[in-house]
């Protein structure tokens, strides 16, 4: 546990003085005592080690044993968002650097001792070799011109200068130019501490001369406890269920998480800190809330769902932060859906794992995904609304009404009549030899014979080696479907034997995952055999062919040749055709199409004028 900071506190009285007074003879008089300053928990707890830093292992495990072999860097870039412990952490370096040991005979160490000249100097921002600066309001080459000019003159007490830069991506370009020949060699008694919140507008050439660490966002159960310990440090009770809420509104900022724990101490007084005091601190529903209004719009009740935004809204909860409660509850809902394994763990809270988890048992990932489409939706409605409640409860309404409609998937099974797929059995190794040769024979050991096997609900038209590409695009085996559309001739088709030529590029399994779909579509045996003879052009060619006909009869039909000759630069972009080339060429070019009824061909130029 991180315990306060050595950092004196502020306003000091004045110590009482002896003697004769400025302007009298008798002693002054002392000025009153007044109570300590309270200094808020974010300072009071602020880390003076690298082991206080809470969530940052990896960071806290290099910088140990870099200094513990010596091989430390002289820039550093520190990169993380707000309140996850960057200035804290370049104060700490700065302190490594320059600690001399209760003795004043130490090195540079990874545990500075926090009570030599240097680290109290340090701790109280006081130090003159250690200047912290903020790029915010120092943004010019002016500013740079500065420290590259103070890099020339030795420390004045301490090993080493160290110059901490805050938000360092604000700097122009031109300050990053004129940093860039210091950085990348400066004198040994010059370290660089850099943090920022925004790394990729730092330029590369400066990323590329600093040592930099990414500080994690702090988990929030990891917060939850920190914030225990310091509560307990304070003896002040604070319930988990109001250290959860903390911790998740905190969103990884140790700062800011301590700050919300700060007001809710306060907002509590003498009593202990519940859920429902930082609930309507904070502005949210309930929990509980949150969980039945879930209940309420994926079971279709709107009744039930409005009431309880109603009494959210009672409670001063938020509209839009009701709806985003309840993104965020799908979103968990879905994680459980596609990993149990966090409903053993303990990275989501109690409720979460117990609720959550009968909801994702419950529900289908689409109608979460539906879920999660309409509330995102939702939410955007409702910031830029002007009744915020009434495009709430509209978005609850959407919500309420969905739960009953299919899924995409569904609708389109329905309005096509096909049933539902049969699972195909698994391929089989696929036989060796050489010319035309059986790659693949029907289902592989092990399957049922097809007198055995489930017949198709629908048996597929197989007339056609087109009508076999149409069912695996179909069947979505988009996969297959590509290789059977662009790499492969057919060399003849006699069902159920096929003869196929494939191109270099084809896959080996190809004949046997062919064999298997068949298989599964038909429940006949299907013989799928290579060939070396040339077979005919791929469908895909002959597709392209037919299409490139069709285009040089479009644009030489007499209607169209006008049109072109009327409008000078017009050309045909698209052909349409409801016949289409789907996996089916018609037998003549539907030109007529194009003219009306007692249309005639037109030899001659056209009767009306144009300004072209």
């Amino acid at each position: 546990m991180s315990g306060p900071s050595q950092e004196p506190p502020d306003g000091d009285p004045p110590p009482p003085q002896e003697g004769p007074g400025l302007f009298g003879d008798g002693p002054a008089r002392s000025a009153p005592a007044h109570a300590q300053p309270y200094r808020v928990l974010a300072r009071k707890y602020r880390p003076a080690h690298f082991e206080d830093l809470i969530g940052q292992d990896a960071m806290v495990r290099t910088l140990r044993n870099a200094f513990a072999t010596g091989r430390v860097a002289h820039a550093f870039m520190l990169t993380g968002v707000r309140g996850v412990g960057k200035t804290t952490t370049a104060r700490i370096i700065a302190r490594a650097f320059n600690c001399s040991g209760p003795d004043g005979t130490g090195g540079p160490t990874a545990d500075p001792c926090g009570v030599c000249e240097n680290c109290r100097a340090i701790l109280q921002d006081r130090h003159p070799d250690v200047m912290e600066m903020d790029a915010a309001s120092n943004t010019g080459v002016d500013y740079i011109r500065e420290i590259n000019e103070s890099t020339r003159f030795r420390p004045l007490q301490a090993r080493a200068k160290v110059f901490i830069i805050d938000e360092v991506h604000m700097l122009s370009i031109a300050a990053f130019n004129a940093l860039l020949k210091t950085l990348e060699e400066p004198p040994p008694h010059v370290k660089f501490v850099f943090a920022t919140t925004s790394v990729r507008k730092v330029p590369v050439t400066v990323l590329s001369r600093c040592q930099r660490f990414d500080l994690r966002r702090v988990p929030a159960a990891s917060l939850a406890r920190h914030f225990k310990r310091i509560a307990e440090a304070e003896q002040v009770t604070v319930a988990p269920a109001a250290l959860e809420l903390i911790a998740r509104a905190a969103d990884g900022s140790v700062r800011d998480g301590l700050s919300l724990l700060d007001q809710a101490i306060a907002q509590a007084g003498d009593g202990p800190v519940t859920a429902e005091q930082v609930s309507d601190m904070l502005g949210l529903a309930d929990r509980a809330d949150v969980f039945e209004l879930l209940e309420a719009v994926l079971s279709g009740r709107p009744d039930r769902a409005l009431a309880i935004a109603d009494r959210a809204h009672e409670r001063g909860a938020d509209p839009a932060v009701l709806l985003q409660d309840l993104l965020e509850l799908v979103h968990t809902v879905t994680r459980l859906k596609t990993v149990p394994e966090l409903k053993d763990g303990r990275e989501l809270p109690e409720a979460e794992r117990t609720r959550g988890a009968g909801f994702a048992d419950r529900l289908s990932v689409a109608a979460l995904a539906r879920a999660w489409q309409m509330l995102l939706k939702g939410v955007i409605e409702v910031e830029s609304a002007p009744d915020r409640r009434a495009a709430a409860d509209m978005v609850l309404i959407r919500l309420c009404h969905a739960a009953d409609l299919p899924t995409p998937g569904e609708l389109v099974r329905r309005l096509s009549g096909a049933p539902k797929e049969a699972a195909a059995p698994s391929a089989g190794p696929a036989a060796s030899g050489g010319g035309a040769r059986a790659v693949a024979n029907g289902p592989p050991l092990g399957s049922p014979e097809p007198e055995q096997a489930a017949a198709p609900a629908a048996a597929p038209r197989l007339a056609s080696f087109r009508d076999v590409v149409a069912l695996a695009a179909a069947r979505r085996e988009a996969t297959l479907h590509g290789y059977l559309l662009h790499s492969v001739h057919l060399v003849r088709f006699a069902p159920p034997v096929i003869e196929l030529r494939p191109e270099p590029d084809a896959p080996r399994d190809l004949a046997a995952g062919l064999a298997r779909l068949l298989y599964a579509a038909s429940g006949t045996r299907w013989t799928i055999a290579l060939s070396a003879e040339d077979g005919e052009p791929t469908i895909a060619a002959q597709d392209n062919a037919a299409a490139a006909a069709r285009r040089a009869a479009a644009a030489d039909h007499p209607l169209v040749r006008a049109i072109l000759a009327a409008f000078p630069g017009a050309r045909i972009e698209a052909l349409e055709d409801s016949a289409g080339l789907a996996y089916g060429l018609p037998e003549e070019p539907e030109l007529a199409a194009f003219a009306l009824a007692d249309a005639e061909p037109a030899d001659e130029e056209p009767p009306w004028e144009t300004d072209a």
